[in-house]
C-alpha cells in the first residue's frame, strides 16, 4: 500500500462509508441501526474502501450495498452466498460481506448458505432476522414462530421454524454468533469479531420490522425485560444475568438450569463459557424457549462457537499452484475434450 493510501485510510470516518443515496427503509426499521453500526466499524478495520465488497440478495436488508460507499452488488434471491463464494475464490484478498435476511438465506437460499458454511470461505455473513417477509408485505418466513398469522397463513402457520444458529452449527460453521439491532455497542463488537475471524462468520442479527412484525424481539430489547430475558456470553466468564447480575446458568448433565446466586450458589459452580467448545455451543444455540412461558431460560447473545479450519479459497489456490508446479500450464481445450473421443465415419 502506498504512503498516500495509508494516510488516507487512517483518516477515514463513518461518513466516508456513506453514499449520497437516500436511505429508503420504513421509518423506525431496525436496518437503519445495523447500517449505522457497520459504517462505524469500517474505518477501524484498516482496509481501503476499494478492497471491501458488500453483496446482498433480495429483501429489505438487501438494499445495503446502495448505502455503503464500497464496491457492492445487489444480486438475486438467495444467491448472494454463491456470488460471494465466486468472488472470494477469484479475489481472496478482498474483504467480502454478505447481507441477507431470514427468507433470503434460509428459504430460497438455504442450500447455498449451508454449503458456503461447510466450505468455510473467509467471508462475513450478516443475517438480518425479523421473522417475516417484509419486502413482499408480510408473509411468514422460515423463522416465523408457529401459529403466526400472516397474509399467507391467515389461520396461523403450522410450520416448525428454523433455528438459524443451530442450522449453522449443523453445517459446521466456524463462527456462530448473535446480536441485535437495538444494542449498538454489542452489535459493533460482534461485527468486529466477525471480521477478525478467518473463515465463514455467521452473525444472526435480530432486526425489528416495525411495519409487519413490530415487537417480535421487544422482550430482549426493552429496558424493563432485557436484564432477565437476555444472557450475554463472554469467553472465559460464567453465564450470569439478571437486573442485579444475581442469576446464573449451570449444567446438570447436558441440561442448562437457572440458579439464584443470592441463595448461596457460587459463581465457581456456574457454566464457564468456552467459545471453542463445540458441544456446549450446541446447547447454547438451543436455548430457545418461548419467552412468554414461565420457567424459561434467557436468550443468549454473543459468540457461541468459533474454531479454526482451512479456508476454501486458500486450499483452492494451493491446489492450482501444486498442479501447475507438477504439470505446468494446463491446456483448457484438452481438458474440455476429455480422455474419451469418438471418430464418426
Amino acid at each position: 500500500m502506498s504512503e498516500t493510501t495509508t494516510i488516507a485510510q487512517n483518516t477515514l470516518t463513518s461518513k466516508d462509508f456513506a453514499t449520497d443515496q437516500e436511505v429508503r427503509w420504513c421509518p423506525g426499521c431496525g436496518d437503519y441501526s445495523i447500517l449505522a453500526q457497520v459504517q462505524k466499524i469500517m474505518p477501524s478495520l484498516g482496509i481501503p474502501k476499494e478492497d471491501i465488497v458488500i453483496i446482498s440478495g433480495i429483501g429489505c436488508s438487501s438494499r445495503f450495498p446502495y448505502y455503503m460507499n464500497t464496491y457492492g452488488m445487489h444480486s438475486i434471491h438467495g444467491r448472494a452466498t454463491a456470488i460471494a463464494s465466486g468472488l472470494k475464490a477469484s479475489r481472496p484478498e478482498l474483504s467480502v460481506w454478505i447481507v441477507t435476511g431470514d427468507g433470503d438465506s434460509l428459504s430460497i437460499g438455504g442450500n447455498h448458505t449451508i454449503h458456503l458454511l461447510r466450505r468455510n470461505f473467509d467471508v462475513n455473513i450478516m443475517m438480518f432476522n425479523n421473522q417475516i417477509y417484509g419486502l413482499t408485505k408480510g408473509q411468514y418466513s422460515p423463522t416465523s414462530e408457529e401459529h403466526k398469522v400472516t397474509k399467507s397463513t391467515p389461520f396461523g402457520s403450522i410450520d416448525h421454524p428454523f433455528n438459524p444458529l443451530a442450522l449453522a452449527m449443523g453445517a459446521d460453521a466456524t463462527f456462530v454468533a448473535r446480536s441485535m439491532d437495538r444494542d449498538p455497542k454489542h452489535l459493533q463488537q460482534l461485527l468486529l469479531r466477525s471480521h477478525q475471524h478467518k473463515g465463514a462468520s455467521f452473525l444472526e442479527i435480530y432486526q425489528n420490522c416495525n411495519i409487519f412484525n413490530d415487537g417480535a424481539f421487544e422482550i430482549f430489547t426493552e429496558k424493563a425485560s432485557k436484564p432477565v430475558e437476555t444472557l450475554f456470553v463472554e469467553h472465559g466468564k460464567p453465564l450470569v444475568f439478571g437486573a442485579q447480575q444475581n442469576k446464573g446458568i449451570k449444567l446438570e448433565g447436558f441440561r442448562p438450569v437457572v440458579v439464584d446466586l443470592d441463595a448461596g450458589v457460587s459463581r465457581d459452580d456456574l457454566w464457564i463459557h468456552d467459545e471453542q467448545d463445540f458441544y456446549k455451543g450446541q446447547i447454547l444455540v438451543r436455548m430457545f424457549d418461548d419467552p412468554h412461558t414461565e420457567g424459561h431460560l434467557p436468550r443468549p447473545f454473543g459468540v457461541f462457537y468459533q474454531t479454526d479450519r482451512p479456508c476454501y479459497e486458500e486450499m483452492l489456490n494451493l491446489q492450482i499452484q501444486d498442479v501447475v508446479a507438477k504439470k505446468g500450464k494446463g491446456d483448457l481445450d484438452k481438458l474440455l475434450r476429455g480422455n474419451e473421443t469418438w471418430t464418426i465415419l
